[in-house]
Parts: structure tokens; C-alpha cells; sequence
């Protein structure tokens, strides 16, 4: 008997995927509830913080995740581009995320975004969560526009001639020919960033935004006891950085499948 492969990924596998996905995380802080619950001072009576801290760290990075995909495949795009003005944006921002700290990217996005935003009339309040959603996005779309745009030259020129050969336009050759191929040459490194944002999303904390490194420094401030919360605290990360990694691991045999 031959052992049993995985299904290539369609459009019926990754809902199913993501379905999965959604349970074993909703399993895994019902595990973590019980678990924190059963534990002494002064992890027990503070266990819905940590839950409720990991929460807003995962659903950080999913919204964040998820707009610096966009983020990054625009930008990554326009660095292909054979025009100087559309490179030109995407070069910038590129430079200007990669070559700063997060930390100070959150701040200034919390801080000094909306002043200057009303400065030209728009009349913005970004609370904690959207302050630290539009910083992460940035930071993590500018280094998926870097792989994207590595991907992208990764295919074929010869793929890009036959097509516009065949009547294609750029726009189409680029949407049906090159991006398909370069996506799944590029969801390896695209998961990496993830799994980083995620633990890159505890720098929310400075903002006063309660994820899970903001709870879990509140409980040690108020019990003086430091080794018992930080070891909770990275218990809890490393519990949420497997499951996903358990997960976009599938999600990267099934792609690698696709393409063959």
C-alpha cells in the first residue's frame, strides 16, 4: 500500500483549511482557560487576563497579517514595475519600514499619525488596537513586498513573453500568468512573517493596547512575582506560535502539491 498524500489546495480546501484552522485555535484557549485556571497564585486567580491578552494578540496579528498581505503584494508589484514613478513609492516605503524600529514606527503611528492627518484636514482617532493594526500591517507588508517581489522575478521571462505574445496585457499577463506561480514560490517565506508578527505584536504593549505581554507585566507588577508570569507568558506564545506553525506547515505542502 502507497501512503496516503495530501489533496492539492483548491478553493473547497482552504475554507476547510481555515475552518480547521479556526477550531483548533478555539480548542487551544479553552485548553489554555483550563489549564491557567488550575495553577496557584498568581497565575489561577489572574487566568481570564492571560486568555483574554492572548486573544487580542491573536486576533492582532490575523487583521494585521491579513492587510500586510495586501500591503506587500502592491508594493511588491510596483518593484517589478518597468516605470521608474511606480517604482519609486513602493522603494520608498520599503526603505523607510525596513530601515526604522517597529517600536518607533507603533509610536509614532499612535501618537503623531493623527495630528498630522488633521493637519491637512482629516480628522482621524485611531484607538490602541488600529494604531498597533495599521503599524504591524506596514512593518509586515513591507517585507512581504521584498518577497513577493523576489517571487515574482523567480518566474520565467520566457512565461511573461508567451503571454503577451498570445494578446495578453500586462495587468492580465502579471493577474493570470506570473502571480499564481510566484505566490505559491512565495508562501514559505510569506508564513515566517506571520509566525514573526506574531510575537512582534507584543510591542503593542507600549501603547497600553492589552495583549498578552501587557497582561502578563500587569500581573507581575501587581504580585512582585516575575518568573512564574513571564514563564506563563511565554508558555502561552509558544502554545500559539505550534498551532499556527502546525497549520501553515499543511498549508505549504498542499501549495507545494498544487504547483506540480
Amino acid at each position: 500500500m502507497t501512503a496516503s498524500r495530501p489533496k492539492p489546495l483548491g478553493g473547497a480546501a482552504l475554507v476547510g483549511w481555515s475552518v480547521l484552522a479556526a477550531a483548533a485555535f478555539l480548542l487551544l484557549f479553552f485548553v489554555i482557560t483550563l489549564v491557567l485556571r488550575q495553577m496557584p497564585d498568581p497565575i489561577g486567580p489572574r487566568a481570564d487576563l492571560f486568555v483574554e491578552g492572548a486573544r487580542m494578540t491573536l486576533q492582532l496579528t490575523l487583521v494585521s497579517g491579513l492587510i500586510g498581505l495586501g500591503v506587500g503584494l502592491i508594493a511588491g508589484i510596483q518593484k517589478t514595475s518597468s516605470l521608474w514613478w511606480v517604482r519609486a513609492p513602493a522603494n520608498l516605503f520599503v526603505w523607510l519600514v525596513r530601515g526604522t524600529p517597529l517600536l518607533v514606527q507603533i509610536l509614532f503611528v499612535y501618537n503623531a499619525l493623527p495630528p498630522l492627518l488633521q493637519g491637512i484636514g482629516i480628522n482621524v482617532q485611531l484607538n490602541e488596537f488600529w494604531s498597533a493594526v495599521i503599524a504591524l500591517a506596514l512593518n509586515v507588508g513591507a517585507y512581504n513586498a521584498e518577497v513577493i517581489r523576489a517571487g515574482i522575478l523567480a518566474i520565467p521571462r520566457g512565461q511573461s513573453e508567451a503571454a503577451r505574445s498570445l494578446g495578453l496585457s500586462s495587468g492580465q499577463t502579471m493577474t493570470t500568468v506570473v502571480l499564481p506561480q510566484a505566490l505559491r514560490v512565495v508562501v514559505p517565506p510569506l508564513v515566517n512573517n506571520l509566525v514573526a508578527l506574531l510575537k512582534d505584536s507584543s510591542l503593542a504593549s507600549t501603547i497600553a493596547l492589552l495583549e498578552l505581554t501587557l497582561a502578563g507585566s500587569r500581573v507581575s507588577s501587581e504580585s512582585f512575582q516575575p518568573i512564574p508570569v513571564l514563564t506563563t507568558v511565554a508558555a502561552v506564545y509558544l502554545a500559539l506560535t505550534t498551532v499556527m506553525t502546525l497549520f501553515t506547515d499543511q498549508l505549504e505542502k498542499r501549495v507545494k502539491i498544487a504547483s506540480r
